[in-house]
């Protein structure tokens, strides 16, 4: 081998092999643009509305710095990116005397919308960043077409087109002007299906909450695509595989097409049903003493051998949650652990529940009440602070709040961990609703002429959960006049107390020619008196006592013959109603009532442990009325009424206006009436 070393690059050759070192090549003389220069000056034009510096200070040239091309292009792209000029441009590099000419990007004087008709201004207006007095930018009105298209696609107008303009004013501003272009609203043209063998595509769609456009649904809001209603439908047709027995079902696939129009959507499933399961073994594993797993267990409402069902499975768990919350148990943790069998197509299922302290009521916090006092919640609530938990007693205390109707529908009482493992903070968010009602009307009869009626109404009066009440009528036969008092909590103790007064004039009228005679005339003024104790939380006794004073008269010159009342011309009862007479009664009643609300009953509120019922059903009886009314004067005249009903619950509204208790509210009360003798039943007075 032959080495060679030299100044030159090393060559290394074989024996025998001449080798010629390269030729030595010299380096290319440097570009002009990487020769380095220096800032010798620096100005500034076309700014308009800033300075000079504030230009420079978002470059990084200086005079007396060396610069180059690649040093003035970051200058006209940091220029270009603080998103204040429209046109930058940087001349004498060859001198070094720099000059930067800018063009302002316009302010914004107004920003208009043309062409909305389906969307309200200032619902666009909510999406569009872009105000006046800020400064125009390209990307930013590209932005603002991009929102604005995004809220027309969620209202399904997916043709909709925005096209911005810009109308130049004097002193550098502009209108900003979007014109719209709505398009028709895009629905759903057609809904496929794909790999369903057990079920038609009928069914499936009935499931859904999206429909495909058709004569019956041409007035439905759900026929216009919605991605969100798209992921919707797709858990509803899991929901309702899985209550079918069907545990493997999947969604493959769903997807939604838009026609090249962009009017219409065709939105394809594709699923996979799978193998239909049945219930195993249902078994209970309890972490918790108090909890006899195999009563539990065997009183779930699930048997073996039955289709499987996600959603029996699931009241389950609220059933084991529900019953540990009643034995104080707030923050239990009921698991299912499902064992499946492919072979044999079944579905056994574990209910395991974990170890859990008993919780204790650490405060019970109320908000949202600006007009109710606390304690006409709170005595409502049958938890205080340091009570033993039980979920049974919350459900119990919102049934108590919703009955009320001093606040919104469906209001539930928060449950959150406390400052301990074992303590439970309750939370009533409330929203007050108005308790005040007013009626008025009025009409018009060839009898009685004109009938004018008004009734007011305050359920919650000072915020103390006070009723008052009055009302008036007018006609020409008839006037009256009543007012009610009912203070539930007297002296803040659990008596309820009432009262009311009335007046009422009744008049009979015979009309010959020009002349108009009275012929029979009854004015009865009095007053009643009712309280009520409630004896537990279901039973309520109450008493009654009212006092009225009557006087009937009859017209003598049409009923008289020589000073007496004939009974040929008025008849016997006119003859013996004649005359003014005191009524004095009382009477009691004892109410049973499981209603979970009083004013709007959905179902019997539970008095059993809620979740431990035999076969999935309850019985309760939903309301137990007995009542005795007895007078007190010249006669006696009794009744008794005793009505009671038992229903089997099924979740199903129960109950009706006249299960309701007495106290507070108005009590259907029959009254009854001495008249010589003999007891005469009247309608009720409350």
């Amino acid at each position: 081998m032959l080495f060679v070393l030299g100044v030159g690059p090393i060559v290394i050759a074989s024996a025998g092999v001449a080798v010629t070192p390269p030729p030595l090549q010299t380096p290319p003389p440097p570009h002009p643009a990487a020769i380095a220069r220096t800032i010798a000056s620096l100005q500034v034009e076309g700014a308009q509305r800033f300075e000079a510096e504030t230009v420079l200070s978002y470059t990084k040239l200086r005079v007396g710095q060396a610069f180059s091309n690649e040093t003035l292009d970051q200058a006209i792209k940091d220029l270009y990116a603080s998103d204040l000029f429209a046109d930058v441009s940087i001349s004498g590099a060859e001198t070094g005397a720099i000059v930067l000419r800018v063009r302002e990007n316009p302010i914004i004087n107004r920003v208009l919308f043309e062409g909305n008709k389906r969307l309200k201004e200032d619902k666009i207006a909510k999406e569009v960043k872009l105000a006046p007095r800020q400064i125009f930018t390209r990307t930013a009105v590209r932005q603002d077409v991009a929102r604005i298209v995004e809220l027309y696609r969620r209202q399904g107008r997916f043709a909709a087109v925005i096209e911005p303009k810009m109308v130049s004013l004097d002193q550098n501003r502009v209108d900003l002007v979007f014109e719209i272009s709505e398009g028709p609203k895009s629905q759903v043209r057609q809904i496929n299906i794909l790999g369903n063998t057990i079920f038609p595509d009928s069914k499936l769609r009935e499931q859904m909450a999206t429909k495909a456009v058709r004569l019956k649904t041409m007035l439905s809001s759900n026929t216009s695509y919605d991605q969100d209603r798209l992921a919707y439908d797709q858990q509803k047709l899991r929901q309702f595989y899985l209550t079918e027995g069907y545990a493997d079902f999947k969604v493959i696939s769903a997807v939604a097409e838009l026609t090249p129009d962009k009017k219409d959507f065709i939105i394809t499933y594709v699923i996979e049903e799978g193998k239909r399961y049945t219930f195993g073994d249902v078994t209970v594993d309890s972490d918790i003493r108090d909890f006899d797993n195999k009563r539990v267990a065997a009183n779930l409402g699930i048997t073996k051998g039955e289709w499987y069902n996600a959603k029996r499975v699931e009241t389950a768990v609220d059933s084991l949650s529900a019953a540990a919350g009643a034995l104080g148990y707030a923050f239990a943790d009921v698991n299912p652990d499902f064992q499946r069998d492919k072979d044999t197509l079944t579905m056994g299922i574990n209910f395991h529940i974990a170890e859990a302290k008993r919780t204790f009521v650490e405060r019970v916090d109320i908000n949202g009440n600006t007009q109710t006092q606390d304690k006409i919640i709170r005595r409502e609530i049958r938890l205080a602070e340091g009570d033993a938990f039980s979920n049974f007693q919350v459900k119990r205390s919102q049934d108590r709040i919703n009955s009320l109707g001093y606040f919104q529908d469906k209001f539930e009482i928060k449950q959150t961990e406390g400052s301990a493992p074992d303590r439970v903070v309750l939370t009533a968010d409330l929203q007050e609703k108005s308790t005040g009602e007013l009626s008025l009307s009025a009409g018009y009869s060839s009898l009685e002429k004109f009938i004018i009626q008004a009734s007011i109404t305050q359920r919650n009066f000072r915020g103390k959960g006070q009723e008052l009440r009055a009302s008036v009528s007018y006609s020409t036969y008839s006037k009256s006049v009543e007012l009610g008092f009912t203070e539930p909590y007297l002296f803040n103790t659990n008596i309820a107390l009432g009262g009311d007064i009335f007046r009422r004039d009744y008049r009979s009228y015979n009309t010959i020619g020009d002349s108009t005679t009275t012929t029979y005339k009854q004015v009865s003024t009095g007053f009643q008196i009712r309280a009520g104790l409630p004896l537990n939380e279901y039973w309520t006794a109450s008493a009654r006592y009212g006092l009225s004073y009557e006087q009937v008269s009859l017209d003598q010159a049409t009923y008289y013959t020589n000073g007496v009342c004939d009974v040929a011309l008025a008849g016997s009862y006119l003859c013996d109603a004649i005359g003014n007479r005191w009524t004095s009664s009382i009477g009691y009643s004892f109410i049973f009532d499981s209603l979970n609300n009083r004013l709007h009953p959905t179902k019997l509120a539970p008095v059993d442990q809620p979740g431990l019922c035999r076969g999935g059903r309850r019985h309760a009886l939903s309301a137990v009325d007995h009542r005795r009314g007895e007078i007190l004067g010249a006669g006696l005249g009794l009744r008794a009424q005793r009505a009671g009903r038992r229903r089997p619950y099924h979740g199903h509204r129960a109950g009706c206006a006249a299960d309701r208790p007495l106290l507070p509210g108005r009590p259907a009360i029959a009254r009854l009436r001495h008249s010589r003798g003999r007891a005469a039943c009247h309608p009720p007075i409350l």
